[in-house]
């Protein structure tokens, strides 16, 4: 004897399924995926073989899209490019805030530089194919620049506050501290060499880390000047 009704697993006699269509926040909710795939991926790409080098073909292969997807989301490599460094920006907004401490800003940003997410080596490549001839036009370079020049107002006003002797050039300790806070990322072949593991071991990030902290903590503000006393 066999049951009236339907398995489950089966539709009635003369009821056909129907597909159901993607909800609108579900189409929105895939698409933010294939973007954060394909911007994963270029930062792999990028990091690899710099800006010119790179190729959208290996980047959409990578990513496991088609190529047309990288147009359609970000219209050429160059807007691909400028995505991240959105993408690394708004990271750096919330991640690493002007309010912390100079040397708290430095470990985080040397955390930051080996996340695969960001590409540190990506400076790097930009670096090597400086020509010295930025657009002033550009807005991504105007952005930059702008960015640039908040920071230095701002760990200027750190000195004044007794933070950080003010002897020294806010926009020279910005470079010098960028420099070494992306040192594992440009130069993992030297760190390899210097402490015989691998740069994106946890371990050897927060030793780093805690050592350029430490270093940028050394610098204390300068001793105020000593005022005579009145019977000398």
């Amino acid at each position: 004897m066999t049951s009236q009704h339907p398995s489950p697993d089966r539709e009635p006699a003369g009821r056909q399924r129907t597909r159901r269509s993607p909800a609108p926040h579900e189409r929105l909710r895939d698409a933010e995926r294939t973007k954060a795939r394909i911007l994963d991926a270029a930062v792999e790409v990028f990091s690899a073989k710099g800006f010119d080098r790179a190729r959208v073909a290996d980047i959409a292969a990578r990513a496991g899209v088609n190529q047309q997807l990288i147009s359609y989301y970000f219209g050429s490599k160059r807007g691909l490019y400028r995505e991240i460094g959105r993408r690394w920006r708004a990271y750096e907004a919330e991640a690493i805030p002007e309010g912390l401490e100079f040397a708290e800003q430095i470990k985080r940003g040397v955390r930051a530089s080996v996340d695969p997410r960001f590409g540190g080596r990506l400076l790097a490549w930009d670096g090597l194919y400086d020509t010295g001839e930025d657009d002033e036009g550009d807005e991504e370079t105007r952005e930059r620049n702008a960015q640039l020049q908040r920071e230095v107002r701002a760990l200027r006003e750190r000195q004044r506050a007794g933070e950080l002797d003010d002897r020294f050039d806010p926009a020279a300790l910005i470079l010098i501290g960028l420099s070494a806070g992306n040192a594992l990322a440009v130069y993992p072949h030297l760190a390899r060499g210097l402490f015989g593991t691998d740069t994106i071991s946890p371990e050897l990030v927060e030793h780093y880390a805690e050592q350029l902290a430490r270093v940028i903590s050394s610098l204390p503000a300068a001793a105020p000047p000593r005022v005579p006393d009145s019977s000398e």
